[in-house]
């Protein structure tokens, strides 16, 4: 398994321990070894044989209306190795599409009603190196074991979440 799969499948463990909806979530990704080094207390409080992808959970979030304004307003320092966001949405099936109203408002309370509206939750990871890992469980699915896993689950979002390395 490679490094980037680790972090997210534990962060999506993590955040999946507070149950569903909950807020979007942030994560810079360091290297544990690298972040030991130069950080004496993190070190005294980690195995001294931890490697791999260290996730350290971002807070005090700036306010946003949407995913795209925050990840806009995210820029990370050399030490960061990668990102991880973690963000539940609804979803409906492909011929619920032509239903959905076109007034914002409406639509909202058409999904919100929807028998076939199923919810999500995505973790999306990436490495500054452009490699990425992303995990999505369903709600009527609720267990690790029936998460969905792959590279370039959500395209969008790892091209979202690469961008905030852009220099």
């Amino acid at each position: 398994m490679s490094e980037i799969e680790q972090a997210v499948k534990e962060i999506e463990a993590y955040v999946a321990a507070d149950g569903w909806d909950g807020p979007v979530r942030v994560f810079s990704l360091v290297d544990a070894e690298a972040a030991m080094a130069v950080n004496s207390t993190l070190a005294a409080e980690l195995p001294a044989d931890a490697t791999g992808l260290l996730s350290i959970e971002q807070e005090g979030l700036p306010s946003s209306d949407s995913i795209d304004e925050l990840l806009g307003r995210l820029a990370w320092p050399d030490a960061v190795d990668g990102a991880a966001i973690s963000l539940e949405r609804v979803t409906l099936p492909p011929e619920a599409e032509a239903e959905i109203p076109d007034d914002a408002e409406e639509a909202r309370r058409f999904v919100a009603a929807d028998p076939r509206r199923e919810d999500i939750r995505m973790v999306v990871g990436v490495l500054r190196n452009g490699e990425s890992w992303c995990t999505i469980r369903l709600r009527s699915h609720d267990s690790q074991a029936e998460a969905i896993s792959g590279a370039d689950l959500v395209p969008q979002m790892v091209e979202a979440l690469l961008a905030t390395f852009a220099e």
